[in-house]
């Protein structure tokens, strides 16, 4: 199938062949017929990824901030390549979309293959969008009209915000998509309404749908155009629609609107306000959220836990919903901001349309071939021919190369896991992701040979012999036994598992795996362990018999509760996530088990509470291990810290790049002009543990346990 996507590197707009996505958990599978490209808010993404180096930082001064600080910490090749990384990954545009649902997950009530549905999906063929953020379409209003209630439950729940009562004056600054379905919607209740925009042709338009126009020219002041309207008492609120980095709009708000008026940002404005403005009248400013409650909510956009009708009577599906009942019943006339139709063949050309500054453009529809069994798209796309072969000409020679395939396809498996398995001289055989976006932006930069979003058919493949999975930490125990129970070798990214039944469920497949022949490996991509400081640390304490003192401290900074990793039945967790990479690294140091460990963490609420912890460790050899694993630190001290005390001696790793030595007789300091935290050298063990017939494995497979049941008891521990 085909999707449009932008390109953040030169802000290219293209067509691209992806695989199907897969109806996730909780999702609705929809072919697509019609989409809406919003002329505002879209032309803001393509004039952001077509602007220059300058102009893009001018725009966000907090992403410069965050790339300094991490070339002074990580160095400033790995932050070259983290920037030219996220720049290559291909930007999925559109919201507004209608189609017929294909497929419905098993979870999901209230559709069945067949409904005509809107929903938030992207401009693409075939979309998976959460049922949340789905509604059906009446029959009264077509797929053309129905792509405007996702722009219509925007305004919509500006609307809300404001709360407009019947004879109410209200003034909509800015008169493009939004402000005009703003305009019909105040209307609708009652409102008198004034609407303020340079452009003559919009003004007219919202002159037609009720409203008083002031076109901004010299010849009309708005302020004075408001008083007239008001009586001289000011307006009882202000919605802005505009999309401008501009604070007069606010400002001027401002001034229009009576005490303690209210002011909603429906759009985007700047916010450099005049305290004494708000003061006085005692007004209030809302930002407005998108569709509403629900937005950017994981528990109801991804789990699909809808908040109680009692409780939130309008949510982004219910205002969805109720858009939809506006144009069935002719309230909400939407024809009229049709400006352009283009087929979705010809949708690059309709994005160049948005950056024409002699053409006005309003709603722009794109149209879509019917709907057929056969032409749904594919779940499994593959590289041409000459690509393919350019690729593996490439990449050192074919013979005795392990084949190798790759369940996820997100930022880390793309920025580090891939290039370093393909600088050891794998062949990249399939790459598997849920939406498909990601896996066919992998196969297009690394020449794996199909991308995927079956990742059944993936890890069944004869020509794959080992699998890397970097997914969601909640479904790596789950691929990691289908992958063992196809015969293939398993490197898994951190964690194992996520809860102690998962990991005696691999160890159960492992241990009856391992009378069988030829041996499988099993890894953990601790890479720490393998990277040259490591090594080095531990030549130097492999003659050292006194037990040893170990100190880690990981400024890890703080992430929101919000995110992935945060969540428990997703992500675990941080102590689980990322905490276990600082137990393994201090157990392989060691060389001797874990005989007990204990956790504290700070006690404070919010996010910084539970993941700023001390994990104490005790190994069988009297060893110590202190991890200060703390999310409350400056993001310009360095990440990680490594001190070994021992024997009248001291050794000190900052930030896998400087080792230091204190009182140690022939060593000194081992210096890299880059960060290396053993990442390739990780990968090229695993590859050598594949080639040996899994008899080498790169970590004992003990100790993958041993650390995945001491992280998880420390992680159910910070829980209780």
């Amino acid at each position: 199938m085909r999707q449009l996507l932008q390109s953040l590197a030169d802000g290219r707009t293209l067509l691209a062949d992806v695989p199907m996505p897969s109806a996730a958990r909780g999702a609705l599978l929809i072919h697509t017929a019609r989409s809406l490209i919003s002329a505002g808010t879209e032309r803001m993404l393509v004039e952001f990824g077509r602007a220059g180096w300058v102009e893009r930082a001018r725009q966000q001064p907090h992403r410069v901030r965050q790339v300094l600080a991490k070339a002074r910490t990580d160095g400033v090749v790995p932050t070259l390549q983290a920037i030219r990384s996220k720049l290559e990954e291909p930007m999925p545009l559109g919201y507004c979309n209608v189609g017929h649902v294909i497929e419905a997950d098993a979870s999901v009530a209230g559709f069945s293959p067949g409904d005509r549905v809107l929903s938030n999906g992207p401009h693409a063929e075939v979309v998976a969008v959460p049922h949340t953020l789905c509604a059906r379409i009446p029959a009264a209003v077509s797929d053309e009209e129905a792509t405007f209630a996702v722009p219509g439950a925007i305004a919509l729940q500006g609307l809300r915000l404001a709360a407009p009562t019947l004879g109410e004056t209200f003034v909509v600054t800015g008169l493009g998509l939004l402000g005009l379905l703003t305009v019909q919607l105040l209307r609708a209740n009652g409102c008198r309404v004034l609407g303020i925009d340079p452009n003559g042709e919009r003004a007219r338009l919202a002159s037609r749908f009720g409203a008083e126009i002031v076109p901004l020219d010299p010849q009309e002041d708005p302020l004075t155009a408001t008083e007239r309207l008001s009586l001289g008492e000011g307006v009882d609120g202000v919605i802005i629609a505009a999309a401008t980095q501009s604070a007069v709009p606010v400002r001027q708000a401002a001034h229009m609107c009576r005490k303690r008026g209210r002011i909603v940002l429906v759009g985007v404005a700047g916010l450099e306000l005049d305290r004494t403005d708000f003061y006085r009248k005692e007004l209030t400013l809302q930002v407005s959220c998108s569709y509403g409650p629900g937005r950017y909510d994981p528990q109801y956009e991804d789990k699909g836990h809808d908040y109680p009708i009692g409780f939130v009577r309008w949510t982004a599906q219910r205002n969805f919903e109720a858009v939809l009942e506006l144009m069935a019943a002719r309230t909400l006339d939407v024809a009229p901001l049709i400006s352009h139709r283009f087929a979705f063949e010809q949708a690059a050309a309709a994005y160049d349309l948005l950056t024409s500054p002699s053409e006005s453009q309003l709603g722009i529809v794109l149209e879509y071939a019917p709907a057929s069994a056969s032409d749904r798209g594919a779940r499994t796309l593959m590289l041409p021919r000459e690509q393919a072969a350019a690729a593996a000409t490439g990449a050192a020679a074919a013979d005795g190369r392990v084949r190798l395939a790759f369940v996820g396809a997100g930022n880390y498996a793309a920025r580090v896991l891939i290039p370093a398995f393909l600088a050891t001289g794998a062949q990249l055989t399939s790459v598997a992701s849920a939406n498909g976006l990601t896996a066919a932006h992998c196969q297009r930069k690394f020449g794996f040979a199909r991308a995927t979003t079956d990742t059944e058919q993936l890890l069944a493949a004869a020509d794959v012999d080992a699998v890397v999975i970097a997914t969601r930490h909640n479904s790596h125990a789950r691929f990691v036994q289908q992958a063992l129970e196809c015969g293939k070798h398993v490197f898994v990214e951190k964690p194992l598992a996520i809860d102690a039944a998962q990991i005696d469920a691999i160890e159960a497949i492992w241990t009856a795996r391992a009378q069988m022949r030829p041996l499988q490996t099993l890894t953990v991509g601790f890479n720490r362990r393998f990277a040259p400081h490591t090594e080095r640390i531990r030549a130097l304490l492999k003659y050292e018999p006194l037990p040893k003192s170990f100190l880690v401290t990981v400024n890890a900074g703080a992430i929101p509760a919000s995110h992935w990793t945060q969540d428990r039945e997703v992500g675990g967790g941080r102590i689980l996530g990322e905490a276990c990479h600082f137990i393994d690294l201090l157990r392989f140091l060691t060389g001797h088990r874990i005989v007990d460990a204990d956790i504290r963490t700070l006690g404070a609420t919010g996010r910084t509470g539970t993941d700023t912890a001390v994990i104490t460790l005790k190994f069988a050899d009297g060893s110590l291990g202190s991890i200060n694993y703390f999310a409350n630190g400056a993001a310009a001290f360095p990440k990680e810290r490594l001190e070994v005390f021992c024997g009248g001696r001291i050794l000190q790793l900052d930030n896998f790049r400087r080792l230091r030595g204190y009182g140690w007789p022939r060593f000194n300091s081992l210096n890299l002009w880059h960060q290396d935290k053993g990442q390739r050298a990780c990968a090229r063990a695993f590859l050598d543990a594949v080639a040996s017939g899994g008899s080498a494995p790169p970590i004992p497979i003990e100790e993958l346990f041993e650390v995945a049941r001491c992280t998880v008891a420390l992680a159910g521990a910070v829980r209780a």
